[in-house]
């Protein structure tokens, strides 16, 4: 029975919205953002990525970058840049790309929910982003990106969701500079508000789409603050954590694509001799983009090729072991190409399916990479279903698109204080 509640968010004032709405901190690197905010000085990264306004050789995680997330944190609130709402409301938080709409519920979540595993993960984290994380969410008292979850969609909540919409003037409508529409609607209505608790109370799960670190973070908080406050009741805003909430109808996963440095030694007729042992091979005389699961495309000497797993190569009752970034790691990644941990490998990058395969052909004829494979999207039934069974995903298997935006809602947790 998860829990959901409305909270007094922070958010930016109508004039800023635009300008304060700034990608998540975990898809840019620090140069880009700095050219991102460059002209910007209302941009949210330099909340969420505060090292942007320090030296360039500080390391990210020098307590120096933490303390001036803080301090541009109390600007942007003492010159009323970002505004905190008194009454405790929830959200609703619209996107469009393209022809994709995906309509969530921006509420806190429950860290005990997630603790307890009412709220399921399907991948790991990285010690040291998690850390991060942590020591950002504490030093600023704040959730400063969501996490953004899903679960099995409900009728009734959609009637609600929608119902709302109609009915509402939207508090913040805009199209940012990818070409993605943001519109948000505040709920304060305390009957409508119950009515949404009372749905989300009576489902089994919630299942982290994606946010993991920020997952994390928020649970190594709640246990900080609980042992260092010793009137601790449980209902303090520390023990809950910023969320947007999709209907899983509504996900749009992306491709996550591979591109890999060398051949682990083998020339490229070798290579392909090994790759046709596991997967049947044809050369395509243009791009390549699969079309269905267990299908995969290769990009390699200037030719696409499509590869399909042969019968027998995976287990097809293994949740894990069935999807394809399995399929192509146990199959191609490590057995030819030596790569044992492509979280640690540094022959090996990722790259999300919303550049296109324009972008696996650009590196792999820049000759920076040796060659390129395209991945069938995994599809949210798969992520629910590894969630279900208490298993994690190999890295770097979902890709969701349109991003959420940090910035137009904000978690505050209180101080230590």
């Amino acid at each position: 029975m998860p829990e959901i509640r409305p909270f007094k968010t922070i958010r930016p004032d109508k004039q800023y919205a635009l300008q304060v709405a700034a990608p998540p901190y975990d898809v840019l690197n620090s140069e880009e953002a700095r050219e991102l905010t460059r002209d910007n000085p209302y941009s949210f990264l330099h909340i969420s990525k505060p090292e942007i306004d320090l030296p360039r050789d500080i390391n990210p995680y020098d307590e120096k970058v933490y303390a001036k997330g803080k301090e541009n944190l109390d600007k942007f609130m003492d010159q009323e840049i970002l505004i905190q709402e008194e009454k405790p409301s929830f959200y609703i938080y619209r996107q469009v790309m393209g022809d994709h709409s995906q309509t969530g519920i921006v509420a806190c979540a429950s860290v005990e929910d997630y603790d307890n595993k009412e709220i399921k993960i399907h991948e790991h984290t990285r010690e040291a982003k998690e850390k991060d994380r942590t020591k950002h969410v504490d030093t600023l008292s704040a959730n400063t990106g969501p996490v953004f979850l899903t679960y099995h969609a409900k009728e009734k909540i959609n009637e609600i969701v929608e119902n709302f919409k109609q009915g509402h003037e939207p508090l913040y409508d805009f199209t940012s500079e990818d070409g993605i529409e943001h519109t948000i609607w505040k709920m304060d209505d305390e009957n409508l508000i119950e009515k949404l608790q009372e749905q989300f109370a009576k489902l089994d799960k919630l299942y982290i789409s994606d946010g993991h670190h920020r997952s994390a973070s928020a649970s190594n908080v709640q246990k900080i603050r609980k042992e260092n406050n010793p009137n601790h009741t449980g209902d303090e805003e520390y023990n809950y954590f910023l969320t947007v909430i999709f209907p899983d109808e509504q996900m749009n996963i992306m491709d996550y694509n591979r591109v890999v440095k060398d051949l682990n030694g083998l020339d490229s007729s070798d290579f392909m001799e090994k790759v046709e042992q596991k997967f049947d091979l044809e050369e395509k005389t243009q791009q390549y983009k699969p079309k269905e699961k267990h299908e995969f495309s290769m990009y390699l000497d200037g030719k696409w090729y499509k590869m399909e797993a042969k019968f027998g190569t995976y287990d097809k009752d293994d949740v894990v072991k069935s999807l394809d970034v399995s399929i192509l790691h146990d199959n191609l990644m490590e057995p030819l190409l030596g790569i044992s941990n492509p979280r640690k490998d540094k022959r090996i990058n990722f790259v999300g399916g919303i550049r296109g395969l324009d972008e696996l052909e650009k590196l792999v004829n820049s000759e920076e990479y040796k060659v390129a494979f395209a991945l069938y999207p995994t599809s949210i039934h798969d992520l629910i279903q590894v969630a279900d069974a208490d298993k994690v995903m190999p890295p770097k298997s979902t890709w969701f698109e349109p991003k959420l935006r940090s910035g137009l809602i904000t978690h505050i947790i209180e101080s230590n204080e």
